[in-house]
């Protein structure tokens, strides 16, 4: 009994659950985080834009799943990193290769249900026109319209406050009192002038359709019955979608597009339109090969030069019987220090053709005033140099740091050997140098083939290229081509062309990319 009893001591009262406030903060706020993004996610569905609302989805669901779930705790500190990858990288590059197949464009920007929209909202003259003076009463204003040798005259009304929906009933009035307006003062209540409508004794409407006339307006397109034939009420012209150009466009009794579309277009798929137009094109296909190996070839130089250069100034500064090295280096890292896009508008101005200390200085040496913005050779040599001053001393601090990881034994043997420093130089400096530095190079190499800023602040891509249907420089580089075609289009802004030109940059980019990491494996592989 003694041990029964004991045992019925020794039991502990239950106790109950405390709450936990943290996963309730945890719950609450990814549930707001989840709300919020839902009904962004569906404005973004009504406005059209359904790639940024799949994104918004895509990211919002991968939040929820790792943050709400202990299985995915350690992905969570990695998730910033991801979603940043996907915002930045992966969606534009999608989304560009998506455009290369379409004909999206400035001119063919919308669906085409707000393109009907935007057709319907079109306006005529359906009517006689009427002459008209705004007077100035006590209360108001007040609309007079001339029929004739009849006056016409409207309520009182106050143009600051809104305009109502319902048409104004116009009266016959034999004077007219208050003061008549000016011009000045119609122009100034044009806004609320223009959304009145007045009604004739006849029964018909009439709005503002000058600075001085009322006239009666009708709609310009009415939506037949299929849903998609628009009918001209001014010329009784059908108009019908053309899926293959992206336009309303007129057509004939049998349904044959005739004449030219009307603006503004719809965005429509176009398959490898694009793409061909950059092969056929001779307007597109010559400066595009052209501005292709001047890519490649003004890459090449870049990484080669600033390469070269930075190499030979690292070893002298490195050289120890040099006085005064550090001073030498704070000197030749100057330019990396400075800002490129200082730099670059800084040599404009000294490159000037005119006013340039440059051209002064060969003047006065050679008798020379070389055109550097204008003429296709000199201008891509500037560009060079430029390219060089700004990229060498990158590759002279890489350099510098290398040079410390080289055995003095290697050099303390060459000198036995009877070796020099020029043979040291080709035969040790060299070789132990290229081969660390090889992914860099080829990361240099993708950064200058596509060097955007030096070329758009010092050239803008000229001087220009003539005989060509888009425009294009003798300086451009593929991406400056691809930003000009996008942004500065003489037929208009062709984003769909831009983008087929940046999805083959892409793919030549990632190609030799791929091909130079193959050559360089291979090669240490062999070493």
């Amino acid at each position: 009994m003694q041990s029964v009893q004991g045992e019925a001591f020794l039991d502990i009262p239950k106790t109950r659950p405390t709450f936990n406030y943290r996963q309730w903060l945890k719950w609450s706020l990814l549930g707001m985080i989840g709300i919020v993004n839902g009904y962004a996610t569906v404005l973004m569905y009504a406005q059209g834009e359904i790639p940024f609302a799949l994104l918004t989805v895509f990211l919002t669901a991968l939040a929820l799943y790792i943050f709400g779930s202990k299985k995915t705790y350690a992905h969570r500190y990695i998730y910033p990193g991801v979603a940043g990858m996907v915002v930045f990288v992966i969606f534009p590059l999608i989304y560009t290769v998506g455009l290369a197949f379409t004909n999206y464009s400035a001119s063919n920007q919308l669906s085409m249900e707000r393109t009907q929209n935007v057709l319907q909202q079109r306006t005529f003259l359906s009517g006689k026109s009427y002459g008209f003076d705004l007077y100035q009463v006590d209360n108001g204003h007040q609309i007079i319209i001339k029929d004739g040798g009849t006056l016409l005259a409207s309520s009182v009304l106050d143009l600051s406050a809104p305009v109502s929906d319902e048409a104004i009933a116009l009266r016959e009035v034999s004077t007219v009192e208050g003061k008549k307006a000016t011009i000045k003062t119609i122009i100034q209540n044009r806004a609320a002038l223009s959304e009145i409508e007045l009604a004739m004794p006849s029964g018909a409407d009439i709005r503002m359709s000058g600075l001085r006339k009322f006239a009666s307006e009708s709609a310009l397109f009415t939506l037949q019955d299929d849903g998609q034939t628009l009918l001209n009420n001014q010329t009784q012209q059908l108009f019908k979608p053309n899926m293959e150009i992206g336009y309303y466009q007129p057509v004939d009794s049998n349904g044959q597009f005739v004449d030219k579309p009307i603006s503004p277009g719809f965005v429509v798929g176009v398959g490898m339109a694009n793409f061909e137009r950059v092969l056929t094109d001779d307007g597109i296909k010559e400066p595009f090969m052209g501005i292709f190996v001047w890519t490649v070839v003004f890459a090449f130089l870049a990484v080669s030069l600033t390469l070269a250069l930075g190499m030979v100034l690292a070893c002298i500064v490195q050289w120890e019987p040099l006085k005064g090295s550090g001073i030498y280096r704070v000197l030749l890292i100057l330019p990396y220090a400075v800002p490129s896009f200082i730099s670059i508008l800084i040599f404009k101005g000294l490159f000037n053709q005119s006013f340039g200390e440059i051209n002064m200085l060969l003047d006065t040496m050679f008798g020379i005033k070389p055109s550097w913005f204008s003429d296709p050779i000199t201008a891509r040599v500037m560009v060079v140099i430029v390219n060089t001053w700004l990229g060498f001393p990158y590759m002279m601090i890489l350099c510098m740091g290398l040079l410390k990881s080289i055995p003095d034994d290697l050099y303390e043997a060459s000198a036995i050997d009877g070796a020099g420093p020029i043979q040291n130089f080709f035969k040790i400096t060299v070789p132990m140098l290229i081969k660390p530095m090889t992914p860099l190079l080829i990361a240099s190499f993708a950064f200058n083939f596509n060097n955007f800023v030096m070329i758009q602040l010092l050239t803008t891509g000229g001087p220009n290229m003539v005989g060509t249907s888009e425009p294009a420089g003798y300086t451009d580089l593929l991406v400056s081509y691809t930003y000009r075609i996008a942004f500065e289009g003489g037929g208009g802004q062709d984003f769909g062309l831009a983008g087929a030109i940046a999805t083959v940059i892409f793919i030549l980019v990632s190609g030799m990319a791929l091909l130079n990491l193959k050559f360089t494996n291979t090669k240490l592989e062999q070493d």
